[in-house]
């Protein structure tokens, strides 16, 4: 896994060519990134089906449950088919900005 920081964020990039184990390994090892907000950049992988997007949906919700922000980057996936609990955007600069909108809310206790 790649990793690489920003100033209010990290992004998560895999090394291998599997999403499904990039989704497992994520979740088995959340520990380490708990604290951060979180960009999951999966756009390599192209096109991707619902099955495989929901394997982040376990991550997801912890993730937010602990009032952290976390969006996955692909612009394969029909957003309209997405469940609510996982944020998806097609590009990097709309997960730095959904991040900074979720920020403010959490200042402003929403």
């Amino acid at each position: 896994m790649k990793t690489e920081h920003k100033d209010n964020y990290i992004i998560l990039r895999d090394e291998k060519d599997n999403v499904k184990d990039f989704a497992d390994f994520l979740t088995r090892t959340q520990d380490q990134f708990k604290d951060d907000n979180v960009v999951i950049d999966i756009q390599k992988y192209g096109k991707l089906t619902l099955d495989e997007l929901l394997k982040f949906l376990k991550l997801s919700f912890t993730h937010r449950k602990g009032k952290k922000s976390l969006v996955i980057v692909n612009d394969t996936i029909d957003i309209d088919n997405v469940p609510e609990e996982i944020h998806v955007v097609p590009t990097m600069q709309e997960a730095a900005d959904l991040i900074g909108l979720e920020e403010i809310e959490r200042d402003l206790g929403f």
